[in-house]
C-alpha cells in the first residue's frame, strides 16, 4: 500500500490536539508520551515537505514512518508508530482535515 495522504495545513491549525491525543491512545493504547513523540517527528518531516498551490502536503505514509523510526529518540517498533499515525490519520478525516490520495 503505497497511498499518500494529504492534509490542508491551513486546517491543521485549527485541530484540538488534546482530543485527537486522547483519540489514538484510546485507539493505539501507546502512551501520552510516545504519541506526542511520533506527532513531534512527523511535525518535522511535515514542515520539511512543499506544498502545492492548495496548500496541502503530499505525504507517503511508508517514508514518513521510516522517518520517524530512523530518529534517535525513538525506541518504538513499526508496529507502534503506523498505528500512532493510522489512528492520527483517521481523526483527521473524521473531522474533516485530511484524505487519502492514490
Amino acid at each position: 500500500m503505497n497511498q499518500g495522504a494529504e492534509l490542508n495545513v491551513t486546517e491543521a491549525n485549527s485541530i484540538n490536539e488534546q482530543e485527537m491525543m486522547q483519540y489514538i491512545a484510546e485507539k493505539t493504547k501507546a502512551s501520552q508520551a510516545n504519541i506526542a513523540l511520533v506527532l513531534k517527528h512527523e511535525q518535522a518531516y511535515i514542515n520539511k515537505a512543499h506544498e502545492n498551490a492548495k496548500g496541502e502536503v503530499d505525504i507517503d505514509g511508508d517514508d514518513l514512518a521510516d522517518y520517524i523510526l530512523s530518529r534517535k529518540d525513538v525506541k518504538l517498533d513499526e508496529l507502534t508508530v503506523e498505528g500512532i499515525l493510522d489512528a492520527e490519520m483517521d481523526y483527521l478525516m473524521e473531522k474533516g482535515h485530511a484524505g487519502y490520495v492514490d
